[in-house]
C-alpha cells in the first residue's frame, strides 16, 4: 500500500517535471457527478478545492437540485454547477443487453429535450451565475441526435467520459475515474490510479493542450478516494508543470 502510493506519487511528479523542464504545462479539471443536497462529504470535496485553489464542477441533476445546496456554494468561488440530465434516470433495455443512459435512443427527442430545457432553467433560477450551460449526461451516455441539438436550447457545452481527444467545440471530457464501481463501491487503488494517469500524461507529451478530466462521485466515496485527492492536489494542484484554468474558461472556448 504504501509502496504503491509512493511509486503513484513519484511517478506523477516525473510526469510534471517533464513538462516543467520545457517550458509547458498539462492542463487539468475536475468534475463531481451527481450533486442534490449539501453533504459532509460534500464538505470535505468543497474544503479541498479551497485549500488547493482548484476548481470543483458539480454535476448537479436539476430535478432534485435543493435551495439548501445553491445557499450552500453561494460564497465558494471555486464551485461551479454543470447540468447532470434531468432526472438521472434509466429508459434504456437492461433486458436486452443495453448500457443504462437517460439521454439515449429510448427516448422522444423532442420530449426530452423539453425537460433537458426546463433543467437548464431551473439551474439557472437555483445557481445564478455559477451555472455553466454544459450537460453531463447521466452514465455519461448520449445520443448522437440529442448531443447536436443541445445548442438548440442554450446548452453548447458537453462532458463525458473517454480516454480519446474529442474535436467538439465546447467538449470537455472527464478521463480518470477514481471508483471502481462492480461489486464493492470503493477507490481504484493506488496501481490503478498509477496506470490511468501515466497513460493520460504519456499521451499529453505529444497530443497537445486537451485538459485531464478527474471524475469523482462524492456521494460514493470512501476513506481511500478522500487520501487520494490529498496526495494527488498536493502535487498537481502546486507543481510547475501543471495548470488548473478555471471551469468557465474551458467551456467558453471557441475552439
Amino acid at each position: 500500500m504504501k509502496a504503491d502510493l509512493q511509486r503513484f506519487k513519484d511517478e506523477l511528479t516525473t510526469h510534471l517535471d517533464w513538462f516543467a523542464e520545457r517550458g509547458r504545462k498539462v492542463r487539468f479539471w475536475w468534475r463531481d457527478d451527481d450533486a442534490v443536497e449539501p453533504t459532509p462529504a460534500l464538505d470535505r470535496m468543497l474544503e479541498i478545492a479551497n485549500r488547493h485553489g482548484v476548481d470543483l464542477a458539480l454535476a448537479v441533476i436539476p430535478k432534485d437540485a435543493t435551495q439548501a445546496l445553491a445557499d450552500r456554494l453561494e460564497r465558494e468561488k471555486h464551485a461551479f454547477v454543470l447540468q447532470h440530465g434531468w432526472q438521472h434516470r434509466n429508459f434504456q433495455r437492461k433486458d436486452l443487453g443495453e448500457k443504462a443512459a437517460e439521454l439515449g435512443s429510448r427516448r422522444d427527442p423532442d420530449e426530452l429535450l423539453a425537460q433537458l430545457r426546463e433543467g437548464k432553467t431551473r439551474l439557472e433560477t437555483l445557481f445564478g451565475e455559477k451555472f455553466i450551460p454544459a450537460m453531463v449526461p447521466p452514465w455519461n451516455r448520449i445520443d448522437p441526435e440529442i448531443s447536436r441539438r443541445l445548442p438548440g436550447i442554450g446548452v453548447p457545452g458537453l462532458s463525458t467520459f473517454t480516454w480519446h481527444n474529442f474535436p467538439r467545440t465546447r467538449q470537455i471530457q472527464s478521463h480518470v475515474d477514481i471508483l471502481k464501481w462492480k461489486k464493492q463501491v470503493r477507490f481504484i487503488g493506488w496501481e490503478s490510479a498509477r496506470l490511468r494517469f501515466d497513460l493520460q500524461l504519456t499521451r499529453r507529451r505529444n497530443t497537445g493542450g486537451e485538459p485531464i478530466g478527474l471524475l469523482t462521485h462524492h456521494l460514493a466515496h470512501d476513506e481511500g478516494c478522500f487520501e487520494f485527492l490529498d496526495e494527488f492536489f498536493a502535487i498537481a494542484a502546486h507543481h510547475e508543470g501543471a495548470e488548473w484554468p478555471e471551469v468557465k474558461d474551458l467551456f467558453a472556448a471557441t475552439s
